[in-house]
């Protein structure tokens, strides 16, 4: 069978790619370029993250060094559209975005599946740590056995066409059976290689000085607006509402107490802030859903954990259907920021039940 693998010159993706190799499947690899360093304006020695040349080169010595074929796709054109201007546009409109979410969906798995079709390819196969289950006619996102590296949150998205051509090799092993398995193999390169955490096109993680370079007029609009107390006082002015995220402390008025964003209202250019207590929600809402374990909600009040971000750990939570389309998740116990434009991952167990945006 042949497969193709999408290579980022990780240690992850690459021992995905000689697992298989070695399992009998013949292997194509396929390195994705997203973004361009160059763009960045940065140091060579400050380019982190995946599709720079150094990992483009690891990705191709690992096919030089098992004889399997690798190639560079370039998809910056794409990236920008779907996922750069999305990322700027959901901050101008007050909401705390996941890049990596609408890449994995709408990018990287779509560009593979077309070049998969292309060249004959029966699966596509990347080094993420999640398994694919299926379970009367339906298939869906497992967590993986290492649950300190597990990444089925941000591949919520994936629909069952998908998941149906994918590979996921490294579900079930740890995460230090991979590098050792890199280092066993004599993929020095990458064995130690460390692992990115960092938005792609956001170099250091520095979001802000991203929006100031895309959208200068538009945030120079909205510098000064009020910060208002959640009692009603107006306590003094923000930068710009897109700088701040909910939960967050810095940059705020001293107050005498710890005081954190609670709500943006971009329609007034209006932050609200509040005390700790003021970040405990009870309720949120999903909008653009996409089922995997069931084709809908088994029934009214369904119980589930849900999580709210790539780290948390989840909440015990129940699962309503809303009139208008989505899902309405109800808390046992309040929540400390949830976050507009983050996703909201439901599971049974390790099983996925269901993602969305948070509305």
């Amino acid at each position: 069978m042949r497969v193709l693998v999408a290579m980022s010159g990780g240690v992850d993706s690459s021992v995905a790619a000689v697992l298989l190799h070695k399992a009998g499947y013949e292997v194509i690899g396929l390195t994705m370029k997203t973004w361009s360093y160059e763009s960045a304006d940065l140091p060579r020695k400050k380019h982190t993250g995946c599709c720079n040349l150094d990992d483009i080169n690891d990705a191709r010595a690992v096919g030089v060094m098992y004889g399997f074929p690798h190639y560079v796709l370039d998809l910056r054109e794409e990236f920008g559209q779907a996922v750069i201007d999305h990322f700027v546009s959901e901050y101008l409109a007050g909401r705390t975005p996941n890049p990596c979410i609408l890449c994995n969906t709408y990018i990287k798995w779509d560009a593979l599946l077309r070049r998969a079709r292309q060249i004959g390819c029966e699966k596509i196969a990347t080094g993420h740590y999640a398994r694919i289950a299926e379970s009367e006619g339906r298939r869906f996102i497992r967590q993986a056995i290492d649950l300190t590296k597990d990444q089925s949150y941000v591949l919520w998205g994936l629909s069952q066409e998908v998941l149906a051509q994918t590979i996921f090799p490294l579900g079930d092993k740890l995460k230090s059976e991979t590098r050792q398995l890199a280092s066993e193999w004599g993929l020095i390169r990458v064995a130690e290689k460390k692992d990115s955490y960092e938005i792609c096109f956001v170099p250091e993680g520095d979001y802000r000085a991203f929006l100031e370079k895309k959208a200068p007029e538009k945030l120079a609009q909205l510098a000064g607006g009020p910060i208002v107390h959640i009692d009603g006082r107006v306590v003094g002015k923000h930068a710009g509402y897109p700088f701040y995220t909910i939960g967050q402390r810095r940059n705020l008025p001293a107050l005498g107490t710890p005081h954190y964003v609670v709500d943006i209202h971009p329609e007034s250019n209006t932050l609200v802030i509040g005390p700790a207590e003021a970040l405990q929600k009870t309720h949120l809402r999903m909008r653009e859903v996409n089922w995997q374990k069931y084709p809908s909600l088994p029934y009214e009040g369904y119980p589930a954990t849900v999580k709210i971000r790539y780290l948390d750990p989840g909440h015990p939570a129940k699962l309503y259907t809303l009139p208008e389309g989505g899902i309405e998740v109800r808390f046992e116990e309040p929540v400390r920021a949830i976050t507009p434009g983050q996703a909201a991952v439901a599971y049974e167990g390790d099983d996925l039940i269901v993602g969305g945006w948070i509305a």
